[in-house]
């Protein structure tokens, strides 16, 4: 709560405003008590006054008290709302614009092991319970007991003993409330990771339905969800039953209160210690005193929630991250493009086995990289340390001399351009796509990124050509327009250094010629990284350089190693038989 608090501090004001505007709401309804007293007492029941005066008397009091809620009523009601929404819309704003900033933060090891839905969950739903705490605890929880503390000076005023048989069950009510919420918080905080689970699973398949169906196993799959969903309603069934004993336990003492008092009031009127106006008072404002209780109840279950809610929340914010820039990192500039791997040793997580060992390699300003080898062997992982996606485990890797450890993050991706086999776009337009090379990009250099990729062509034919939406992944462009368009974003942030991971295997014929002839384009005159399967298409490279299992066996150009008949022959001519 403490540090949810530092995102409620800035708006401190507004919610002492919200309040005051509170208080003058619930303060009017109290006059009401007061209204029938007078009424009872003083016009009701009074001896030697006409009805004509009476009635007259009556008029015009209840005129004052209607124009009174009339004038002031729906503007207070108003403002209360709307202060009261505002503040905590902002606040939830604050706060999922700091997730999302941390979210950028954590590694890829962490999204390797945790799923998209559970980190969607919790930026959202439970984010969102946590509103409850603004409006609920920090606004009307003090208003409700300001109420009661308001109405129990009120009845003290008139009569001291009756007032203690009203909150003669207080400690009661306090004891259940502290008993049953403490167990309360922890099974909400259960469910709320069922549910969590639910919508990673969901997520998942969702967008994995293209699998399901081409698989036929929607039967199974249906199965699979109802685990999932049983999962959760079995927490939500616990969750609701210990929701209900603590209803059951504490509206009964909020209903037996009442009770007493009548009797006890009606006792005095009987004996003459109290007047019927002062006992039909006493009742009114007994509705005054338990209902803000009973809002207090609902107030408490809504607590609970959010306080389990923020749990998940910070527990998330906790997530360490495994790359950081050093205290005294420094800006990297343009680089030159010399790269050198010195001892490079790296594993994924500690108790695993190494996937690099002792990597050596020192790569020239301009010079064309290719990284072979049979799958598993630790191509994709080393080109995935140079933009410290992953930190070496030993050794390092200097850029221009410098360790790139002791450059910012930031300023290093900067320095990469990176195209995969399968490359990530978002559901915007083409031009947007694109535009996330160089985000200030004028429309005149997307189109001229564009021609460079190959892709203005068919970019021009879309129905909206570069306003085109591409869909959830670029789901609505083939695999090979797809892969255009992440080139010629790499074309417009224009980097130093170029990283192509598999960037040309399941493709067309036609595809492939257009997206070689693109990426050559490209790497000239940079330092350029290129992972291939497909031997045939690196031939050209300045060098070679074979990896099976995590180390480096051979090196050298295509007529290098052809000459030497070592491993990269084999499998060079291997791969021409096929």
């Amino acid at each position: 709560m403490k540090r949810y608090m530092k995102f409620v501090k800035p708006y401190r004001w507004q919610i002492v405003g919200t309040i005051i505007i509170g208080l003058m709401k619930f303060g009017l309804p109290l006059l009401i008590p007061l209204l029938l007293k007078y009424i009872v007492d003083d016009i009701l029941l009074t001896d030697g006054r006409s009805a004509a005066d009476k009635t007259n008397e009556l008029l015009l009091i209840m005129g004052g008290i209607f124009a009174l809620f009339l004038v002031l009523r729906p503007p207070i009601e108003y403002y209360r709302q709307y202060f009261a929404q505002w503040t905590a819309s902002k606040i939830l704003y604050d706060l999922r614009d700091k997730l999302f900033d941390h979210i950028q933060r954590l590694s890829l090891r962490f999204y390797s092991n945790n799923r998209a839905g559970e980190i969607i969950s919790r930026v959202i739903h439970d984010v969102e319970q946590t509103k409850n705490f603004v409006i609920t605890g920090l606004m009307n929880f003090w208003l409700d007991l300001a109420t009661i503390l308001v109405v129990i000076i009120i009845m003290f005023q008139v009569d001291f003993t009756l007032t203690l048989v009203s909150i003669m069950l207080f400690p009661l009510y306090g004891f259940s409330i502290k008993y049953f919420y403490s167990r309360l918080r922890e099974l909400t905080r259960v469910r709320s990771q069922a549910l969590a689970e639910v919508q990673g699973h969901l997520h998942e398949r969702v967008q994995g339905m293209p699998v399901i169906q081409s698989m036929a196993i929607e039967d199974y799959e249906q199965e699979q969800f109802q685990k999932q969903n049983s999962n959760f309603l079995t927490k939500a069934l616990v969750h609701t039953s210990w929701n209900a004993k603590t209803f059951a336990v504490v509206n009964t003492i909020t209903d037996i209160a009442p009770l007493l008092v009548i009797a006890y009031a009606g006792y005095q009127v009987i004996n003459g210690d109290l007047t019927v106006g002062e006992m039909v008072m006493f009742v009114a404002y007994i509705d005054r005193l338990y209902n803000p209780l009973r809002r207090l109840i609902n107030s408490s279950t809504t607590l609970t929630q959010s306080l389990a809610s923020m749990d998940r929340v910070f527990e998330f914010a906790d997530e360490k991250y495994d790359i950081t820039n050093k205290a005294d990192a420094k800006e990297s500039q343009t680089a030159r493009g010399d790269v050198r791997f010195e001892n490079v040793s790296f594993r994924y997580e500690e108790k695993e086995s190494y996937v690099l060992k002792d990597i050596n390699l020192q790569v020239a300003e301009g010079e064309t990289i290719a990284l072979v080898g049979m799958s598993g062997g630790g191509k994709s992982t080393l080109v995935s340390l140079l933009p410290r996606f992953y930190d070496v485990t030993e050794g390092s890797i200097k850029l221009d001399g410098v360790d790139i450890r002791d450059v910012t993050v930031q300023s290093l991706r900067k320095q990469i351009g990176i195209v995969l086999q399968d490359n990530i776009l978002f559901s915007d337009s083409v031009r947007e796509n694109i535009a996330l090379g160089k985000p200030d990009a004028t429309m005149e250099e997307i189109i001229e990124a564009a021609k460079a990729a190959n892709a203005h062509d068919f970019i021009s034919s879309l129905p909206e050509g570069y306003e085109t939406k591409v869909g959830e992944r670029g789901v609505k462009l083939s695999g090979g327009q797809k892969q255009r368009v992440a080139i010629a974003r790499v074309f417009l942030k224009n980097p130093p250094i170029l990283v192509m991971d598999e960037a040309t295997s399941a493709l067309d014929l036609e595809s492939e010629h257009l997206i070689q002839e693109s990426l050559e384009r490209l790497a000239a005159n940079r330092t350029t990284f290129v992972v291939a399967h497909r031997l045939s298409t690196i031939t050209h490279a300045s060098r070679i350089v074979l990896l099976e299992h995590g180390e480096i066996v051979e090196i050298g150009s295509h007529e290098e190693l052809m000459k030497k008949q070592g491993n990269y022959y084999h499998l060079f001519n291997i791969q021409e038989i096929v």
